[in-house]
């Protein structure tokens, strides 16, 4: 299969890269190189830019393209556009955020999208999800019946830019007393950036359409279990302190960012992480072990620099000003 991908270096897109590769297919990546340009020197880059420079793409033929990278509906309109005539088939990465209402445990691919409050906006900061939602609709009006929507929770996994998983393996691994959020019981859903390529990879073999929620596992994953798989993989003397919701608030410790996967259960986002995937499962989503998850983003994350910068999890500063708060109270 010739694939084509929009993108292809950062997380997601270089396992997809990295999986197409192993199963023998022939991938051009289409970017701007500006991120990890060395990687996979055999295969065919193109270089332009999705706003406004596609001119790498005109007049080329694929069997597929797969879009990791499209926020924007005016940007994707424009490659959507251009492909339509140039692949059969059309893989969108749009996300769970697109639903308009995250408070709802149990949302299917049935459940209602949001919608822009300001149609003209492009503003992804503050419209991500709505912004995404628009972006599938106009994939589907470009390549009707041609077109596979996956809407991934939170990917996870080795050179994950963004911290929001790494954090807690890293966390656990300096052991002590470690902050945890909520209740312990909570189900948290995750999925690891190379199973989700795998999968990915795989409909695109079988020319699958239609939308998918793609997170994992498929079977309750609490908080506590994740935290003590971190603690086994790591071999920490980890001590988790369980701090309630209530407390957290009312410290104005924040959710998600500075404490990643927490998300209170009086959040507009509470059912973020309770999503029904029974869709993906039956068209073959598979999962590979937590621990092994844990393990590969420990043993990638410690490759990097001790000074580099964190875009989530708390300082260990205002962590030890918590739990002694906690002690006092």
């Amino acid at each position: 299969m010739k694939l084509l991908i929009l993108g292809g270096t950062v997380f997601l897109g270089r396992h997809l890269v990295e999986a197409a590769l192993a199963r023998g297919h022939e991938v051009t990546l289409f970017n701007r190189g500006q991120h990890s340009p060395e990687l996979f020197p055999e295969v065919e880059k193109l270089r332009g830019d999705r706003d406004g420079n596609l001119e790498a793409l005109r007049g080329r033929r694929w069997d597929a393209v797969i879009d990791v990278a499209g926020y924007l509906p005016r940007v994707v309109r424009a490659s959507a556009a251009l492909l339509a005539v140039a692949v059969e088939h059309y893989t969108f990465i749009s996300s769970v955020s697109a639903y308009a209402d995250a408070r709802t445990p149990g949302m299917d691919e049935s459940s209602p999208l949001g919608t822009l409050e300001q149609p003209e906006s492009e503003d992804v900061d503050r419209f991500y999800g709505p912004l995404k939602a628009r972006c599938e609709q106009v994939v589907e009006v470009a390549l009707p019946g041609r077109t596979l929507i996956i809407r991934p929770g939170l990917i996870v996994g080795p050179y994950d830019p963004t911290d929001r998983f790494t954090s807690w393996p890293s966390r656990v691994a300096r052991g002590g007393d470690v902050l945890a959020p909520g209740w312990p019981g909570r189900a948290v859903q995750l999925i690891d950036a190379r199973d989700l390529a795998e999968w990915n990879v795989r409909l695109v073999e079988e020319r699958v359409t239609g939308v998918f929620n793609a997170t994992g596992p498929d079977h309750t994953l609490t908080m506590r279990a994740l935290l003590e798989t971190c603690k086994e993989v790591s071999g920490s003397d980890a001590r988790f302190v369980w701090l309630d919701e209530a407390f957290l608030l009312a410290q104005g410790a924040g959710p998600w960012i500075e404490l990643p996967l927490w998300l209170p259960e009086t959040s507009e986002y509470a059912g973020f992480m309770c999503l029904d995937i029974s869709k993906a499962l039956a068209a073959g989503l598979r999962f590979r072990p937590l621990a092994e998850t844990v393990r590969e983003t420990l043993a990638w994350d410690q490759l990097l620099p001790a000074d580099a910068a964190r875009r989530a999890g708390m300082t260990p500063a205002r962590e030890a000003e918590l739990l002694a708060l906690w002690l006092r109270r």
